[in-house]
């Protein structure tokens, strides 16, 4: 795996984050992605497309979601923290940002049906509602294992007209999902755009999700000066893929006072196949369209992985994440299965604010480094609410 594309791929320098990123994709998906990539770059010019893009996120979507201080939880703490409330958006994550670009993109370019993979199925839920919104066909992939502890998000994709196929194979998790949700592009690829969910895979898909998702990290720039009169001492977000936590850090990058961490699923334990904290034990390699970290074995296979939380249960970090790991600009750290667990009832408890599972990893961190922390302005991006996770919570004693 390592430095080298599958069998028949090609690799391109484009999209590149250092030594990470590029393009490594078989022949048949090299000329729609160069498609892809030139359509993105033609609606970024359009000034209907992006007005139309706007109106979209606040009339339909929600935009802006409020920067809520949290005052007990703060206090517990010894440090102020606010919260950026992407939990609040329409659907309940920060995942309708990019669905709503890129099914606007697809109807500009004539396709007339999405793909989209899914883990939590928070992705799959916003792909499924804008492409109800816009009048496309969907077909969303899911592992059966998170079909299963995401029972009510693939009972919320159907609601909303979308397809929902199983996949058996692998681990019957994300990265699994990711494979076939390929598969079908690869077949279809005349009529139908892949809504790539997260900061990952060939070019274009990591710079496309980063500037749909950056919209919340510039509004949280805004509103912490309004609120606060200065920029924060902390950003913190989880990182699965990594489009929540890129979205919250690209307005910040060129600011080196704050402190950008982003926390990773630290699973039940540090052995091969009991986490998915790809900077604990991954390996540069290509998965999945690009070259990143990955957590994989000598011969380098890729290596199974776990998480409380199905969104971050994926074997591969976003190679723009990678980059900013290797540059210093960024560190990322893990939180446990546990930790978690507690983190999501802390909030419930102290705000009356049910996180995701995936936020309550960063929540979790912030928890167990506040003394390094004293005094500090944090801002914790809060990617999405819980009422996914309370059941499979409830069962695990949260």
């Amino acid at each position: 795996m390592d430095g080298a594309p599958a069998s028949g791929g090609q690799s391109s320098t484009a999209g590149r984050f250092g030594p990470f990123g590029g393009r490594y994709a078989p022949e048949t998906l090299v000329a729609p992605l160069e498609e892809l990539e030139r359509a993105f770059a033609a609606a970024l010019a359009d000034p209907s497309f992006t007005a139309e893009l706007h109106r979209e996120l606040g009339a339909w979507a929600g935009r802006p979601t409020p920067l809520t201080f949290a005052p007990r939880l703060s206090e517990r703490l010894g440090l102020t923290v606010y919260l950026k409330r992407e939990d609040l958006a329409h659907t309940g994550a920060h995942k309708i940002n990019n669905c709503v670009g890129q099914c606007l993109l697809a109807r500009r370019m004539g396709k007339r049906r999405v793909i989209a993979e899914t883990g939590a199925g928070q992705h799959g839920v916003a792909t499924a509602a804008a492409a109800a919104r816009l009048g496309l066909r969907c077909t969303v992939y899911m592992g059966t294992l998170d079909m299963e502890r995401q029972a009510l998000n693939v009972y919320r994709m159907r609601l909303l007209g979308a397809e929902v196929r199983g996949v058996e194979a692998g681990s019957r998790t994300l990265k699994d999902a990711i494979n076939e949700a390929m598969r079908d592009w690869v077949a279809s690829v005349a009529d139908s755009h892949y809504v790539l969910g997260s900061a990952l895979g060939p070019h274009p898909y990591p710079t496309m999700v980063r500037t749909s998702q950056r919209v919340l990290g510039e509004e949280a720039r805004r509103q912490i000066l309004e609120q606060r009169g200065r920029l924060p001492d902390l950003l913190v977000a989880c990182v699965g893929g990594g489009s929540n936590a890129i979205g919250l850090f690209a307005p910040f990058l060129d600011d080196p006072a704050v402190a950008l961490v982003g926390v990773e699923a630290g699973g039940r334990g540090e052995r091969p196949g009991e986490h998915a904290a790809r900077f604990l034990g991954g390996r540069p390699g290509v998965l999945h369209g690009a070259r990143t970290l990955v957590l994989q074995d000598e011969a380098g296979q890729v290596l199974g992985t776990h998480s409380v939380s199905a969104g971050l249960d994926y074997a591969a970090v976003g190679p723009e994440h990678a980059w900013l790991a290797a540059q210093g600009r960024a560190r990322y750290e893990r939180a446990g299965d546990a930790a978690a667990l507690a983190a999501f009832r802390l909030l419930s408890e102290l705000e009356g604010i049910i996180p995701a599972l995936e936020s309550a990893h960063a929540l979790a961190w912030l928890v167990e480094h506040a003394r390094e922390h004293q005094g500090a302005l944090a801002i914790v991006n809060l990617s999405g609410r819980g009422d996914k996770d309370v059941e499979q919570a409830q069962r695990l004693g949260a």
